[in-house]
Order: structure tokens, then sequence, then C-alpha cells
């Protein structure tokens, strides 16, 4: 259990305010929704979703542990903040 507390907590803390948690909102806002089956189609996607993601990484994991993840994840976050810096600067 103490190994699945940090996966549900990055997971819960990405998906809130994205795009899936909005487009749920404004399917239960349709007053002719069941929200019940909005519930359990949304759940149903999330979960098939997230099988997907897994089977992905698994099947990856082979040419995975060749690349420095860390590594690359740092570099991408770095070039997205100089790239937001910079379109900053330009307007």
């Amino acid at each position: 259990m103490r190994d699945l507390l940090p996966i549900f907590i990055t997971v819960l803390l990405a998906e809130l305010g994205d795009k899936t948690q909005l487009a749920t909102v404004l399917f239960a806002a349709d007053k002719r929704a069941a929200p019940l089956l909005i519930f359990l189609a949304a759940a149903a996607a999330l979960v098939a979703s997230t099988a997907l993601a897994v089977a992905l990484g698994t099947a990856a994991e082979r040419w995975l542990q060749l690349v420095p993840l860390k590594l690359v994840a740092g570099a991408g976050f770095v070039a997205i903040g100089l790239w937001t810096m910079a379109e900053h600067f330009r307007s």
C-alpha cells in the first residue's frame, strides 16, 4: 500500500483540472444526462487509458533502461521553461 500512495497522489494531481475532467464536467452539466452513467463511462475511459499506458510502458521497458529518463525529463522541463520565458519577452 505504501508504494501505491505516491502513484495515486501523482496521478490525482496530474488529472485535476485537465481537459478530461473539464469534458466530464460539461457532460454532467447536461440536464438529460444520468450522473451515474457519466461517472461509469468516464471511469471506464480512464481505466482503459491507464491500462494502455501501463502496457506500453511495460513493453518499452527494455529500451527505456538505456535512456537516462531523469536527464531527458529534466532537459524537457528546462526547454519548456526557456520557451515560455522567450514567449513572455517577445510579447
